[in-house]
């Protein structure tokens, strides 16, 4: 145990008192104080959600506490999602609330029992004359934490202000089920979240939570309302939802929500928790529920760990990744309610499952543990046959039908010679074929020898390059019937004559490298890279007929699409992102501009491309730097080549800059094709990190994408799509094993199983 005999607490929220409570139990003999600026019964919101994991964790480390929650607890395990006047409920969820006051009382009455000193109306003293008095300093002062600013420059905290206003009020009784209720109003669409947390002796109670885009507040008159009108405009504008009851306000302002990082959580003797370390958007969960189980980490690392310093870096290791998977679930959840209106016209059904896997912690396959009859119901509704999962639908573009969702991710492999494809492609991209997927995509293939990645880059400029695709085409077709197979066509532009990735990615060549041009004279690597030449009128028209010479070959070769690369910095992309297209001709400037090479190109290609024959184009959506393109630049760019004749927007993102900074995480880029797709109406290929059946099938029905796209799942297994039919259960002509590999459909027995099981045990 680390020797922390003096113990202060700076905050009385819900995670300081629990934090006090359970490190004075564990040591007696500890002097705790805790200080709090506000009365005893002074309490801001009304009822807080905690999860059955974080009621196990109170449970096992303070059974008095875990009682006390118990007896108050309201409990209920279904959602309510009105749409449009139609209410559509799932069950099978399971929820626990009570009211934030009440949980209060609970750990000032657990903390005077143990002996931790409360200091209410009292302003704690700065954290760092409080290291100096004290063993440990526990910082739980909130969102706004004084500690955590006055230390900035140790606990480097990143703030991010998001888009909706929200205020939090009651409603005088209980709601018999979380509800999501939808205004569509003049002003814009406004959303109510709402849950019970008291239903006994003492009085029924809800928490309703009214959000909305800045803008919808703005102009629905909040902003000159105070507190009693504003919960009054609130009551009348879902007024369906309350049954015509009033709203009840407590220090209720209209906030803007605000998510914390910090890049450290500790700081010599003092700790952060709770929303003074990291945030999480209420629509995922209560802050609540992360305060207390940074409480109970906290606790467990100082009992198991002999040296502080140990300890509060044990703390941090182990919830760090915790939390930062919470709040990524948060912000897909976020952002979702931030686009609500863009799903406002889906079928009922999609809608509400869309809202139920929003943050994509619920998925089909869990939905469909707990509420089948639901699921089957959205399965009905998407167009899936009896048996048959999302993925293994079929999807028609243009002539091509493509027999289910699955797309192999164009990979580069750069193991082409003089630009031929050989036999390396013939069995990467036969294998992914004969592994069931219902489009497989080429590598960028390259329009010319200076339009290469590196020396091992295929591509498209010579009539050995032909021949060596129709090879690939010839086989797919063959021995894998039913599969599509297309190629995606560019130019490296600024990122080209490098070396192959394994000796080292975005490395100049260090011989026999050639001239690069981009839409400006900006080097990808600045101090690295080559600068390249800025393209003139006669250069630009000469790569728009390499593209053209490019899509005749490809014809010939006899792909079933053509993908045209606009994404990933290169050549055309460089033209599309502000940040690489400095231009003052008419090719630069407004994004009107910038998109008019990349549309002369498109066109050309379509020109020649077969009528019957579908064309997509690959964007990055987000630049993930400062000033690059945005979201919303994306939506038009997507815009453009629709209406250009494009008939499927690849959604991916950066690899534009060299400075971008990247949210990782599962499904990390879906939200970009969820935008293009629900604001424009136009099918789209979602990428980036979608890694199991389960998340294809989710995406799918919550209309977020038509197709998704893998890469490294294909690279670990060729046959993913067919292990996934036979995970599902799902034998059928979406996908077809080969007849040569039949026999291996059914997963090999693994070790022995003629063991006998016991019949007895005795005691």
């Amino acid at each position: 145990m680390a020797r922390v005999p003096r113990v202060a607490v700076i905050g009385g929220g819900p995670g300081g008192l629990y934090a006090a409570a359970l490190l004075k139990r564990l040591d007696p003999g500890r002097e705790i104080t805790v200080w709090e600026r506000n009365a005893a019964d002074d309490t801001f919101g009304f009822g807080v959600v905690l999860s059955d994991e974080t009621l196990g964790g109170i449970e096992h480390a303070d059974p008095v506490v875990h009682r006390a929650l118990q007896a108050e607890f309201v409990r209920w395990d279904t959602i309510d999602i009105v749409h449009r006047g139609r209410t559509l409920t799932s069950g099978g969820h399971g929820f626990a609330a009570l009211g934030r006051r009440r949980l209060l009382e609970i750990l000032h009455e657990r903390c005077a029992s143990l002996g931790v000193r409360l200091r209410f109306r009292t302003e704690a003293p700065p954290a760092a004359r409080l290291a100096t008095a004290y063993d440990l300093v526990i910082a739980a002062d909130g969102v706004h934490s004084l500690t955590r600013e006055t230390h900035a420059e140790v606990f480097a905290p990143t703030i991010i202000t998001h888009r909706c206003r929200y205020v939090w009020l009651a409603a005088d009784f209980a709601l018999d089920a979380f509800r999501f209720e939808i205004a569509e109003t003049e002003y814009g669409v406004m959303q109510l979240h709402g849950y019970p947390y008291a239903n006994g002796a003492a009085g029924a109670w809800s928490t309703v939570i009214v959000e909305m885009r800045e803008e919808v507040w703005r102009a629905a008159g909040f902003e000159d309302l105070d507190e009693r009108r504003s919960a009054e405009r609130c009551a009348k504008i879902f007024a369906d939802a309350l049954g015509g009851r009033p709203l009840r306000a407590n220090a209720s302002s209209w906030s803007t929500f605000r998510t914390v990082i910090n890049d450290r959580w500790s700081h010599g003797n003092t700790v952060l928790i709770g929303d003074a370390a990291h945030t999480a958007h209420f629509s995922i969960g209560s802050g609540t529920k992360l305060a207390v189980e940074d409480a109970l980490a906290l606790a467990a690392c100082i009992e198991e760990r002999s040296e502080l310093p140990d300890a509060l870096a044990a703390y941090e290791s182990e919830r760090r990744p915790v939390v930062e998977s919470t709040q990524r679930a948060a912000a897909a959840s976020l952002r979702w309610f931030e686009e609500l209106a863009t799903y406002t016209d889906q079928p009922p059904r999609q809608f509400a499952f869309g809202l139920l896997t929003r943050s994509r912690r619920v998925t089909h396959d869990n939905l469909r543990l707990r509420d089948p009859g639901f699921t089957r119901a959205v399965e009905r509704d998407f167009g899936c046959p009896p048996g048959t999962p999302p993925m293994f639908t079929p999807f028609r573009l243009r002539g091509l039908t493509l027999r289910n969702r699955v797309v192999v991710s164009p990979m580069d492999m750069y193991s082409a010679v003089d630009g031929v494809p050989g036999d390396f492609h013939l069995v990467h991209l036969g294998a992914r074929a004969l592994g069931g997927a219902g489009l497989v995509m080429t590598e960028m293939v390259c329009v010319s020898p200076e339009g290469r990645v590196t020396p091992g880059c295929a591509g498209l400029y010579s009539r050995e390059q032909g021949d060596g695709w129709r090879r690939v085409t010839d086989f797919v077709h063959a021995r894998s019937p039913g599969t599509a197979i297309g190629v995606q066509l560019g130019h490296a532009g600024r990122k080209g004559a490098t070396r192959v990735m394994w000796e080292g990615m975005d490395e100049p060549l260090p011989v026999g490298g050639w001239p690069l041009v981009a839409a400006s004279p900006l080097p990808y690597h600045p101090g690295v890279s080559e600068i390249p030449h800025q393209l003139d009128r006669r250069q630009l028209d000469t790569i728009r007929e390499q593209f053209t010479a490019a899509t005749r070959r490809a014809q010939r070769s006899g792909f079933d699409l053509l993908e045209l690369h606009c994404a990933h910095g290169y050549l055309l992309s460089g033209f599309l992102s502000p940040l690489t297209n400095r231009r003052t001709d008419a090719y630069g400037g407004s994004l009107t501009a910038r998109l008019r090479f990349p549309l002369e190109v498109f066109d050309a290609i379509r020109a020649d491309w077969p009528d019957d024959r579908p064309m997509t184009v690959r964007i990055s959506a987000t630049d993930w730097a400062p000033g690059g393109t945005t979201p919303e630049d994306a939506v038009e760019i997507a815009r453009a080549f629709v209406a250009h004749g494009a008939d499927a927007i690849d959604v991916s993102t950066g690899q534009v800059v060299v400075d971008e900074r990247p949210e990782f995480g599962r499904s990390y880029q879906t939200p970009f094709a969820d935008l293009i797709r629900n604001t424009l109406s136009v099918p789209v290929i979602a990428v980036g990190a979608i890694s199991s059946w389960d998340d294809v099938n989710s995406l799918l029905l919550a209309g977020r994408t038509d197709l998704c796209a893998l890469a490294r799942p294909h690279l670990h297994d060729p046959q993913w799509t067919l292990h996934a039919a036979g995970a599902q259960g799902y034998e059928g002509p979406a996908a077809p094993w080969p007849l040569p590999y039949r026999a291996g459909s059914r997963t090999p027995p693994a070790g022995r199983t003629d063991d006998p099981r016991p019949r007895l045990t005795l005691r």
